[in-house]
């Protein structure tokens, strides 16, 4: 395919080069670390890029397929605290079990989210469900850190459990495959997912040759993870299995084209434009946020959960 097969909608004339988005970079996945005893990642976000560059998203840390062996202690990361953002939990393979400090919790499986929303603060554990634990098996997952402006970090924590039976699925045309909408909108189909600032977050499933069209404001941080097989961006990139597509803040649409059935991720969200004060699992403003956070923390005011 090159990029004149295809027509511009607004001109009628054949694509070029200067309609298309222009693609920034594309990352190879960095080593993998573990994360507790369960989940092997490559940290993408903010290693590669960093926070501001893809605000509103701060972390991305992606389990590649591992064959986790069979145990009969689940795997995972005890209880942590977190405040002044949401965490996203992106099931591809595997079953994940957690709970927090608010009564949130359940099990995630095969397709579905856990979106959680930190806010003025939780702890809160992820383990691998009992009874995948005891079967062992493939796990593929993806945790997403989204930020929260200033005037939402302290209010009320929330759980949005969103099964794969409840996000929105969009047909793509010449049976092409779906476009599955887990927040924000595409082509007027809406996800079911609620967020603080506007998120666009999709799992676009291609058969091979399936073509799909994105397109978000220019000043939107845009990026793409090949979660299954292999696409063609653009008409002319190339991208493999668990490669990052970090695209540029310019006018112009995205093409992907599976030259394989195809997984990808897309992520694009407004940024929001204020300082961010990191240390570790709090993420605030000022460096007087994260010592408060910090005061807070331990005087025992994110409740209590049990190891």
């Amino acid at each position: 395919m090159t990029t004149d097969t295809l027509k511009n909608t607004a001109t009628n004339e054949p694509m070029t080069a200067t309609d298309y988005r222009p693609i920034e970079r594309v990352i190879a996945p960095p080593r993998a670390h573990m994360v507790g005893d369960g989940f092997r990642v490559h940290g993408f976000l903010p290693a590669t890029v960093g926070m501001q560059r893809m605000s509103p998203f701060l972390v991305m840390d992606y389990n590649s397929k591992w064959d986790v062996p069979a145990g009969t202690t689940p795997r995972g990361v005890g209880v942590h605290p977190h405040r002044g953002f949401e965490t996203v939990t992106i099931a591809y393979k595997g079953r994940v079990a957690h709970h927090d400090s608010s009564g949130g919790g359940g099990v995630i499986g095969e397709g579905d989210v856990q979106w959680m929303t930190a806010a003025s603060g939780v702890l809160h554990k992820e383990y691998h469900e009992e009874e995948f634990s005891k079967s062992g098996g493939i796990f593929q997952m993806v945790q997403l850190w989204v930020n929260l402006p200033a005037k939402d970090k302290m209010s009320t924590p929330k759980y949005q459990a969103i099964t794969h039976a409840r996000m929105a699925q969009h047909a793509l045309p010449d049976n092409g495959g779906s476009m599955e909408v887990i927040a924000g909108n595409y082509q007027g189909t809406q996800g079911p997912a609620t967020t603080f600032t506007p998120v666009h977050l999709y799992n676009a499933r291609l058969n091979k040759g399936g073509k799909a069209e994105l397109e978000f404001p220019a000043h939107y941080n845009t990026a793409l993870l090949v979660i299954e097989g292999s696409i063609r961006v653009n008409g002319t990139e190339q991208v493999p299995t668990d490669h990052f597509v970090l695209m540029g803040n310019a006018p112009g649409k995205i093409l992907l084209e599976a030259t394989e059935q195809a997984v990808v991720l897309v992520l694009s969200g407004e940024p929001i434009n204020e300082p961010i004060a990191a240390y570790g699992p709090f993420v605030m403003n000022t460096e007087a946020d994260i010592r408060q956070a910090i005061e807070d923390f331990n005087q025992g005011k994110f409740g209590y959960l049990e190891d």
